[in-house]
């Protein structure tokens, strides 16, 4: 195991023995053993077998994406609710569904604009106002599911934007996430994963998107270049794998390494058929080469 400090028992003679008797022993209790963080571990592990290659993969990512720069999408509910609304359909379905929620929802804040970024996969929601979210909680379930039906999945999203906002309500008084945003990464992350179907991936894009929070959400995409480069264990469980990466990247890192390994799935590591002669990561990539370095 990994940075382990492992003292075994000790023995210690006390009373001195009678002529043909047996030394008494006693025995300490082993002192308590010291194991370092998975990430931190995996790292250094890492980058003994394959020095430097999270570096090599944001700077070569970096030619061919170039260096996004983060900015807010959208207030951390509405990044919410979108993303649930995104999970196992297109990007463009979900933009259809969020649309919806605000035609039939209508809500009275600030008008917004979405800033989707090179890592968005639909083509950006148009400006305004936050749906009402009280309005969409207490909606009548076959109502609601009728209003996002055309962005797919609906009998099972429906039931979980109520179930959501209704948890959010309760805790806090009202829908507002913005307190998050003043909570360390990954405290936040875990008040976020109590929730029915929000796992680390949902928890981390609202998390990145909405505040700029150090957490690298790995949808497919990403998932998929990381494994066949060589960046995530084979065996590796998604929900190890979000924690796993923290400790490849520093902190200022993670948005540019999140929207570059996404744009790259998209564009050139498909899941079939991958463009190889115009990827800039072939020279390190298991899946191109067994033995890359």
């Amino acid at each position: 195991m990994d940075e382990i400090e492992d003292v075994g028992l000790i023995e210690v003679v006390i009373d001195a023995p009678a002529a043909g008797a047996k030394a008494k022993v006693k025995r300490k209790r082993p002192k308590k053993r010291k194991f370092s963080d998975p990430a931190s571990s995996y790292a250094k592990r890492l980058e003994r077998y394959r020095p430097g290659l999270p570096r090599f993969m944001l700077d070569a990512l970096a030619t061919r994406y170039g260096h996004p720069q983060w900015e807010r999408r959208l207030d951390p509910t509405s990044e919410l609710i979108l993303t649930i609304l995104t999970q196992s359909t297109a990007d463009t379905n979900a933009e259809v569904a969020f649309e919806a929620l605000r035609q039939a929802y209508p809500g009275t804040g600030e008008v917004q604009a979405h800033h989707p970024g090179a890592g968005w996969g639909g083509d950006g929601l148009p400006d305004g106002v936050a749906p009402d979210w009280g309005a969409i909680e207490f909606a009548p379930l076959a109502e609601l599911t009728d209003v996002i039906r055309p962005g797919g999945l609906p009998n099972q999203k429906a039931p979980r934007l109520q179930s959501t906002l209704r948890r959010i309500r309760e805790e806090r008084g009202d829908y507002s996430l913005e307190f998050l945003g003043e909570m360390p990464a990954i405290e936040a992350r875990d008040w976020l994963d109590q929730f029915d179907g929000i796992g680390k991936k949902t928890a981390s894009v609202l998390l990145l998107f909405s505040f700029g929070q150090p957490l690298l959400p790995i949808d497919r995409h990403v998932e998929r270049v990381m494994r066949r480069v060589g960046l995530l264990p084979p065996k590796a469980t998604l929900d190890a794998g979000h924690d796993l990466v923290l400790g490849l990247f520093e902190p200022d890192d993670l948005y540019e390494a999140h929207v570059n390994l996404i744009q790259h799935g998209r564009k050139v590591c498909h899941a079939q058929r991958p463009d190889h002669e115009a990827c800039p990561l072939r020279t390190r990539c298991r899946y191109v080469d067994p033995k890359a370095p």
